[in-house]
C-alpha cells in the first residue's frame, strides 16, 4: 500500500477522504471549508499530511500529525490528529500502512514519539492501535474548553 506526502494535486482526494472522516465523528461539513481548512494545512505547512492509494491510484485513506513539544520528555513529539481509512478500504492493511508511515516520519524527525486519541466507541480503531504498541493512558484525562468566536 503505497503512503506518500500530500502535495497540491492530491486536495481533491484529500477532501473527499476528510469529509469521510468527519461524517464518522458526527460533525459533517461543507467540502468547501474542508478543501479551505486542508488547503491551508498545506500552504502554511503547519501540519503533515500522509495519502494512502492503491495500485491504481485511487485514495483510500490518510493520517494528519500536528508537531509539538512534550514538556514531560523536553523533547519534540507529533500528535496523530486525523486517521481514516475510506469504509470500501477496511480491513486491508491501510490503517497499519498509515499508522507505520506516520511512525516512519516521527522517527525520521528525532520525535520522541506519537500521541493519538479516538473515539471511546471507536473499537477497530483502539485495537490497530494497540497491536502497533499503543499504550492508551490510564493516568491523565482529556479536557476540552469550547470558545466562543
Amino acid at each position: 500500500m503505497p503512503v506518500s506526502a500530500v502535495v497540491a494535486d492530491d486536495l481533491a482526494d484529500l477532501t473527499r477522504l476528510f469529509a469521510g472522516y468527519l461524517r464518522f465523528y458526527e460533525v459533517p461539513r461543507d467540502e468547501a471549508d474542508i478543501a479551505a481548512f486542508l488547503g491551508q494545512r498545506l500552504q502554511r505547512g503547519d501540519s503533515q499530511l500522509l495519502i494512502a492509494r492503491d495500485e491504481q491510484g485511487v485514495a483510500q485513506g490518510f493520517v494528519q500529525l500536528y508537531p509539538f513539544q512534550s514538556s514531560l520528555a523536553l523533547e519534540p513529539a507529533w500528535l496523530l490528529s486525523d486517521l481514516y481509512v475510506d469504509e470500501t478500504a477496511r480491513r486491508g492493511g491501510v490503517g497499519e500502512a498509515l499508522m507505520n508511515a506516520a511512525r516512519a516520519h516521527a522517527e525520521a524527525s528525532g520525535a520522541c514519539g506519537l500521541q493519538l486519541e479516538t473515539a471511546k466507541t471507536n473499537l477497530a480503531g483502539q485495537r490497530l492501535y494497540e497491536r502497533l504498541g499503543y499504550v492508551r493512558d490510564e493516568q491523565f484525562y482529556t479536557y476540552w474548553l469550547a470558545l466562543s468566536r
